[in-house]
C-alpha cells in the first residue's frame, strides 16, 4: 500500500540527484578548472535558491505545523527548522563565494571555503531528508487521513509556489 506521504517522498526523490550534485561540485573544487568550479557553484546556488529553499519554506508553513499538532508539541519541529536556517545561511555564503570566484582564478582560501560550504550543505540536506522520512513521515502515515494529507500537500504546493514567486521578485 502506498503511504499517505508518498508525494513528499517523491519530491525528496526528485531533489536528491541535485543534492548529490552538491557533493560532486565540492569534489571538483581544487581539482577541476576554475570555469567548471564556477559553473557547478552557480548550478548549486540556483538549485538551492530556486528549489530547495522554497521546499523548506513550504515545510515550515504547511508540514511542520501538522507534525507539531500530530505530536501534540508545536516545538517538536524546532530542530528541523534550525536545519532550514543553517541551509539558508550556507546558501547565502555560497552566493557570496560564487560572485567572488567569477574572475577565473580561485584563491586557496576560496577553495577551502567553497569546499566546506558545499560539503556542509550536502551533508545537512541529506541528514535533514533522512530525519523527515524516518521520523516525521511514518508518524503522518499512521495518523493522517487521506483528506488531511491531500490538504497538507495542497498547502505545501501553494507555499512553495509563493516562495518561488517571492524569490523571483527579489
Amino acid at each position: 500500500m502506498t503511504p499517505i506521504t508518498q508525494p513528499l517522498r517523491d519530491e525528496h526523490r526528485h531533489l536528491l540527484p541535485h543534492v548529490e550534485h552538491l557533493r560532486v561540485a565540492a569534489d571538483a573544487v581544487g581539482d577541476a578548472p576554475a570555469d567548471v568550479v564556477q559553473q557547478r557553484a552557480e548550478e548549486s546556488y540556483e538549485f538551492l535558491t530556486q528549489h530547495l529553499i522554497p521546499h523548506a519554506q513550504a515545510e515550515e508553513r504547511a508540514l511542520y505545523p501538522v507534525v507539531g499538532n500530530v505530536l501534540g508539541a508545536p516545538e517538536a519541529t524546532a530542530t528541523m527548522s534550525r536545519d532550514h536556517v543553517e541551509i539558508g545561511r550556507l546558501t547565502e555564503e555560497l552566493g557570496t563565494l560564487r560572485t567572488e570566484i567569477s574572475g577565473g582564478r580561485i584563491e586557496q582560501t576560496q577553495v577551502e571555503a567553497l569546499r566546506r560550504v558545499l560539503y556542509g550543505l550536502y551533508t545537512l540536506v541529506k541528514v535533514h531528508f533522512a530525519k523527515e522520512e524516518e521520523v516525521y513521515l511514518p508518524l503522518l502515515d499512521a495518523r493522517l487521513s487521506p483528506a488531511d494529507a491531500d490538504g497538507l500537500f495542497e498547502r505545501m504546493g501553494h507555499a512553495a509556489d509563493e516562495a518561488k514567486q517571492q524569490r523571483t521578485l527579489t
